[in-house]
């Protein structure tokens, strides 16, 4: 399975020290360049920014090839990478948060997940648990609806009990 990634997913999940699901769940990761120098940006966190310095070995980086298609424009340049990239390699998922960029790569007709789907995944395989990872996540700037929060933690707490 080929997955590609843009920044805030792996940002997000190394706030909430559960990286470690991405590897259970699709092996390996490819991240462009400009994913990487987001990550080691210094407006990122510290721990973003030590993480990807020395990166797991499941963490790959490629980088793209020829142009940017211009209906990327609008976005910020890892999503424009991420998504051609992603293109490129025929990736089965792109992991993506923004919603912009979510609907563009829907065009290109792209499989894409964000982060709560990925949190929902490793919680369907009893990798993590929900309401631990959400309660983490809501401490952070993640921005997300509380009612879809709650339908998710209604949904998840069901399936953790025995």
């Amino acid at each position: 399975m080929i997955v590609v990634s843009d920044t805030s997913p792996l940002c997000y999940l190394l706030l909430i020290e559960e990286i470690e699901v991405l590897p259970q769940l699709f092996n390996r990761v490819i991240i462009p360049p400009r994913v990487r120098d987001e990550l080691l940006a210094p407006a990122a966190p510290l721990v973003v920014r030590e993480w990807i310095t020395q990166p797991p070995d499941w963490l790959e980086m490629q980088a793209i090839t020829g142009e940017i298609d211009a209906a990327l424009n609008q976005l910020d340049l890892g999503e424009q990478e991420a998504i051609t990239l992603a293109l490129q390699l025929k990736a089965d998922l792109i992991l993506l948060d923004d919603l912009a960029a979510r609907r563009i790569a829907t065009q290109f007709e792209l499989e894409i997940v964000g982060l709560l789907g990925i949190l929902g995944s490793a919680a369907e395989k009893r990798r993590i648990d929900f309401s631990t990872a959400i309660e983490r996540l809501q401490q952070t700037t993640f921005r997300v609806s509380p009612k879809l929060i709650q339908s998710l933690l209604q949904q998840y707490q069901k399936d953790e009990q025995p």
